[in-house]
């Protein structure tokens, strides 16, 4: 009977998969390191299991426009180690329209493609549901710098890119203890102040400053700084997140304040780029991998993560309606180690 019951499943498994012929895989919104590890994991898991891979070429906007190539191993050969994204990357409105989302779907039916990878962020998740509501399976890896989708606590292309951003505080520090200068140093992140937080902690910044603060002032900070002389420390630095923003005229009030020289150094796009650190090329073969397992499992309209350990999915809706936080206590510890 158990026999019966296994061969049963086997069958079961196989109709399943035999249901998924051609996958495509997009990636959209920001790009970020790692992705090219996670399109080259999809690429070949899906064709280690017998099946045709199709490449969307700029995201939603490459979707649109009929962008869409096929990919065999050898063309995702050499990418696991370079930045950015070999299928290009864009913003889309038409996707946020309900034409735009439904010409979508029907390009994915013309090119025969029953299972559909999209890795990016919130806002291309939101495109991801849409397209499942309208009958093209499809699965979502997060792919972003800012760390903020609630559903895992790891995204593709943070860990290389707050050590891109570590690195280069590291030397702005070296310059600014030399002139004994405050530096107001701005690292990316959007509304989300992870990033910020990470470099605060790894950098040994006197302040940070995130949108997820609520008792920010200008004038303690200012005061702060000054005792800060007094006690003879020869460099003050301030990790501002792109949320809060206004780095360059904060130097300048901070230094008409203090009589300190100010300098503001806005890192920018810089963190977004590079070769993708072990961590981003592994977590990201894992999740592109598993994304086409899941499609073959017959699943669709998901969300691949990272919690507790674990790699799981969520339901998209579930993963679009969860919130997520600074952690109190690791920005507690970020003050006290500040003092």
């Amino acid at each position: 009977m158990a026999e019966n019951n296994m061969v049963d499943k086997e069958r079961y498994l196989d109709e399943i998969e035999d249901s998924i012929r051609t996958i495509g895989v997009l990636t959209s919104g920001g790009d970020a390191p790692g992705m090219n590890a996670a399109i080259r994991a999809v690429v070949r898991r899906a064709l280690s299991k017998g099946l045709k891979v199709r490449g969307i070429r700029r995201g939603y906007h490459g979707l649109l426009k009929e962008e869409i190539i096929d990919l065999s191993a050898r063309d995702v050969s050499d990418i696991i180690q370079r930045g950015g994204t070999v299928l290009q990357t864009a913003r889309c409105k038409s996707m946020r329209t309900e034409e735009g989302q439904q010409k979508a779907a029907a390009i994915c039916k013309k090119y025969g493609i029953d299972g559909l990878v999209v890795i990016g962020g919130d806002g291309s998740f939101a495109g991801a549901q849409k397209l499942a509501n309208l009958g093209v399976n499809t699965i979502g890896v997060p792919g972003t710098i800012d760390l903020d989708i609630a559903c895992t606590d790891y995204t593709i292309g943070f860990d290389t890119a707050v050590n891109t951003a570590m690195e280069a505080i590291d030397k702005v520090r070296d310059t600014s203890t030399s002139h004994e200068r405050c530096s107001v140093i701005e690292v990316m992140g959007r509304d989300a102040g992870y990033l910020a937080l990470w470099c605060g902690i790894a950098n040994g910044a006197e302040r940070i400053l995130m949108p997820e603060e609520q008792d920010f002032d200008e004038k303690t900070l200012i005061e702060d700084i000054m005792e800060n002389k007094k006690r003879g420390k020869k460099n003050y630095i301030i990790i501002n997140a792109e949320g809060i923003g206004d780095s360059m005229n904060m130097a300048k009030r901070i230094e008409a304040a203090t009589g300190i020289e100010t300098r503001a150094t806005i890192l920018g796009h810089m963190q977004r780029g590079g070769s993708p650190t072990c961590k981003d090329r592994v977590y990201a073969s894992v999740m592109g991998a598993m994304a086409v397992d899941l499609l073959c499992q017959g699943k669709t309209n998901r969300v691949v993560g990272y919690k507790d350990g674990e790699f799981v999915d969520y339901d998209i809706e579930e993963a679009l309606a969860m919130k997520k936080t600074i952690s109190e206590y690791q920005y507690n510890i970020a003050k006290s180690l500040a003092i």
